[in-house]
């Protein structure tokens, strides 16, 4: 199976499917054609459904594959479940043309100055390098060469198994979000019961010289919260006579990013601090008048706090970033006064720090129409392909007038993508928890690796959207700071609650995932690795 899975991953890294691009509805092609060829497959081809996502100008599809055991009745189903697209290539620089290679990149890659450690993976022989090989092509490859091979015996095979391969993963999720559709409609049709979903995302040592193998039982959430900060504008000649938007944005910036007093724990394990993803003034164009809007926004890891302890938390931070800035500016204006022989008068300036729910309910009193104002103004920006985290300024523009809202402002909003938390708990999911253990305890002993086993999946996953575990009330927050989240990123609660279907991750082992030195650790992804899912094939169904 080793080699068999090797050569597949090879095959699927082949097919360049960068997010965004047309080579992500390619790689959903060649893995229909991978699993039509299955003799089973042929025999129940309906079995094979794919389902195109909607209005997508790239046409790519999600690709789902039931194979159903005939050994007995048995409704227990396991989801096997991973993404098919890959962040790009800009980073391989020179080495670009080889990135989806696997052999040539080896060539090339053993001819230049590399890293000690990545030159000793290289010439190991041990690791594939490429982009894609570690996230994820080669965990999709595991899982459909494993169903290829229990198709041969399928009957002795009691259970069922459900793959579900999905694009648009890097970005915004897309794919598995419209596939929870097709998971409950399948669900329904057949009258199965989800008893557990395997994703085989990569992992990756977490310190210099880990030995661990790590197993994930959920994954920490996601969101974007943002900031918009409109000041006052002045010409240069008067600097202090204005409020700058981009001195708030960049003490905003230098409080949260990285700062581990937003670090979210649940049962001692602790998110990643926020990590700022963008910071700009909203000027067009160049002139000698200071910046009237800013634009920041961060990338929020969740384990368990909600949506109200968030915007409390980043609140503070707000007015703490302000009250900062305006001592500092008070100083430097004082210090200015002193060299220039003018009389210092302190500084002051009106400002506030209002939520968007607040900014909306403030605004409707004056206009009741608001609702479809912004239905339409967000259908419009769409169409002229605004970026979905920018679309709220336009919104929030048009509320502040509406609310005669004309002094300096900080608005915090959530924009996409939003990715829910979820984790087995030690009570409700203690028998999944106990088998889970058994089965890594059986690992361990036959193939010599040990395992951490871990609450949170620590970078995102679309195991986010298979249940949720957010109590109504924080989403109901979400929602009301979230502009038009029926048009920009909607999602589908109730079903994802209904489904509630516990999602753990297994994953390939690797390195530098993101990076131009992305590679994969064969002897345990494609010995270890399958052995530990056929025991839990055997464990749950």
């Amino acid at each position: 199976m080793r080699d068999e899975i090797l050569e597949l991953t090879r095959q699927m890294v082949a097919v360049p499917s960068v997010n965004t691009t047309s080579g992500e509805k390619e790689i959903g092609i060649f893995i229909e054609n991978y699993l039509r060829s299955i003799p089973y497959f042929k025999e129940h081809p309906d079995n094979v459904i794919i389902q195109k996502l909607k209005d997508d100008g790239l046409h790519r599809r999600n690709v789902f594959a039931l194979l159903r055991g005939e050994k007995d009745d048995n409704r227990n189903t396991i989801i096997f479940h991973g993404h098919t697209d890959t962040v790009g290539v800009e980073d391989y620089g020179e080495l670009k043309q080889y990135a989806f290679d696997t052999d040539r990149l080896k060539q090339e890659l053993l001819k230049i100055n590399l890293p000690e450690d990545v030159r000793s993976d290289l010439e190991s022989g041990d690791y594939l390098f490429g982009r894609g090989a570690c996230d994820m092509k080669s965990g999709d490859a595991v899982f459909m060469v494993i169903i290829k091979h229990i198709a041969e015996h399928i009957k002795e095979f009691s259970g069922n198994i459900l793959l579900s391969l999905n694009p648009v993963e890097e970005n915004l999720h897309t794919g598995i979000i419209e596939g929870i559709d097709v998971l409950e409609q399948i669900k329904s049709e057949f009258g199965l019961r989800y008893v557990l979903a395997i994703n085989n995302d990569y992992t990756c040592p977490m310190y210099p010289g880990d030995k661990h193998q790590y197993i994930y039982t959920g994954v920490g959430g996601k969101v974007l919260p943002c900031f918009y900060i409109r000041g006052r504008e002045t010409h240069v000649g008067q600097c202090f006579e204005g409020f700058d938007p981009m001195t708030i944005a960049a003490e905003l910036t230098s409080y949260i990013n990285l700062n581990t007093q937003f670090c979210d724990e649940y049962k001692g394990e602790y998110s990643l601090p926020p990590v700022a993803l963008k910071l700009k003034d909203l000027k067009e164009w160049y002139n000698v008048q200071t910046a009237k809007e800013a634009f920041v926004y961060f990338n929020y890891f969740v384990h368990d706090a909600t949506t109200e302890e968030i915007i409390k938390k980043l609140s503070d931070a707000v007015h703490n970033s302000v009250e900062t800035t305006m001592r500092s500016v008070n100083v430097r204006y004082k210090s200015f006064c002193e060299l220039s022989g003018k009389e210092y008068v302190p500084i002051k300036n009106e400002w506030s720090v209002i939520t968007y729910e607040n900014l909306y309910d403030e605004a409707v009193k004056n206009c009741p129409d608001i609702k479809m104002i912004l239905e339409e103004k967000t259908e419009e920006l769409l169409s002229e392909k605004t970026d979905k985290r920018e679309i709220p300024i336009y919104l929030i523009r048009l509320l502040l007038t509406k609310a005669g809202i004309y002094h300096p402002v900080i608005v915090l909003y959530f924009a996409a993508p939003y990715c829910p938390h979820n984790t087995l708990k030690d009570d409700s999911d203690r028998e999944i928890i106990d088998k889970l253990r058994k089965v890594t305890k059986e690992v361990e002993k036959e193939s010599e690796v040990s395992y951490n086993v871990c609450r949170f999946f620590p970078s995102l996953s679309d195991s986010s959207y298979l249940t949720i575990d957010d109590p109504d009330s924080s989403i109901d927050t979400l929602e009301n700071n979230f502009p038009q989240m029926d048009q920009l990123y909607p999602l589908p609660f109730e079903k994802m609650k209904n489904l509630g279907i516990k999602a753990v991750n297994f994953g390939v082992h690797g390195k530098d995932a993101h990076k131009w030195t992305e590679r994969l650790y064969i002897p345990y992804s494609f010995e270890v690795l399958p052995k530990l899912i056929l025991k839990t094939l055997d464990a749950f169904l």
